[in-house]
Order: C-alpha cells, then sequence, then structure tokens
C-alpha cells in the first residue's frame, strides 16, 4: 500500500527470512516519511474507504476509455492486460520504429511524455507505460495526440529520426 508522491507506504513480509533479506538489502535506501505523509496515511486507513471505491471505479472506467479509444482509433497500438495497476502498457511494435524513433515520436510529434518501455529491460523494447490515474479528459488528450500525430501530414510515424534516448 501507498499514497503516491507523499514518500509514505506500508510494506508487510509475513516470512521472517525475507524480512530480514529486505532489510539488509535496502538499509540505508528507504527514507523516514513526512509528517503529512504519515498524516494522510492515517486518514487513508481511517476514512478511505468511500474514496478507494470511487477511486477504482473511476480508474476502471479510464481503463475501458482506454481500451475502446486505442482499439477504434489506433489500431496499430494494443493495450495490454493490466497487473493490478493504474498502469498500463501499450505495444507500439506495429508501429514499425526502433526505441530511439518511438521515444522521439512520443514526445516530439505527439507531444506525450510515456515511460518508454526499454528502461525495464529488453522485453520492454517497442512498449510505452501510461499512467491513466489522471482526469479523463488528460487522458482523452493525450491519446488524440497520439492519433493526430499518427495521422500526420507524413501519413504516419515514417521518417521520424532517432533522438537522445
Amino acid at each position: 500500500f501507498n499514497l503516491a508522491g507523499l514518500k509514505a507506504s506500508v510494506l508487510i513480509i509475513p516470512n521472517p527470512k525475507l524480512r530480514n533479506v529486505f532489510r539488509e538489502r535496502t538499509a540505508g535506501f528507504l527514507s523516514t516519511p513526512c509528517a503529512f505523509g504519515m498524516a494522510a496515511m492515517e486518514a487513508a486507513f481511517r476514512h478511505g474507504d468511500p474514496w478507494l471505491r470511487d477511486l477504482i471505479s473511476y480508474l476502471e472506467g479510464n481503463l475501458q476509455f482506454l481500451r475502446e479509444f486505442i482499439t477504434a482509433r489506433i489500431p496499430a497500438i494494443r493495450v495490454m492486460p493490466i497487473e493490478g495497476t493504474y498502469l498500463v502498457w501499450l505495444d507500439c511494435r506495429d508501429l514499425g520504429l526502433d526505441d530511439r524513433q518511438l521515444r522521439t515520436f512520443m514526445r516530439k510529434k505527439a507531444k506525450v511524455g510515456l515511460d518508454d518501455g526499454y528502461i525495464f529491460g529488453s522485453g520492454g523494447s517497442g512498449f510505452q507505460r501510461i499512467n491513466i490515474a489522471c482526469p479523463r479528459s488528460t487522458l482523452e488528450e493525450g491519446l488524440c495526440r497520439i492519433e493526430a500525430a499518427l495521422a500526420g501530414e507524413q501519413g504516419g510515424p515514417a521518417g521520424i529520426e532517432g533522438g537522445d534516448l
């Protein structure tokens, strides 16, 4: 459990052996939570059930919107099944761009800042990761930018030069 951006989280490791391994490997790397983060976490535990239900419902709606938009309007990109998070993998390999070109296309032509899949290892090559924990209007704007960039006067991403990785 965590509250993104507040440096407040709870990690439960029931297995004592694994817990000790975790402590050893993270010694000196984990920071102490701030007072604001602790207060927010306490409020979330005490009063957060309605908010959490609403958040999950909203995220499910955003995921459905993403899937429908991509399927109907950007068929060269595929939405991958999620794994319990608001970060969704987009398979962009059918665009025919290498990682450098894909990064340049998304940032320079579509003007969206997604996570490059290759930074997570070679299996992420050709993928982008999108955060759907945002207002639906923001998600829609980003998707429309990608759609418009793909339909640009060049007829798509052909001719994209590689930028800096």
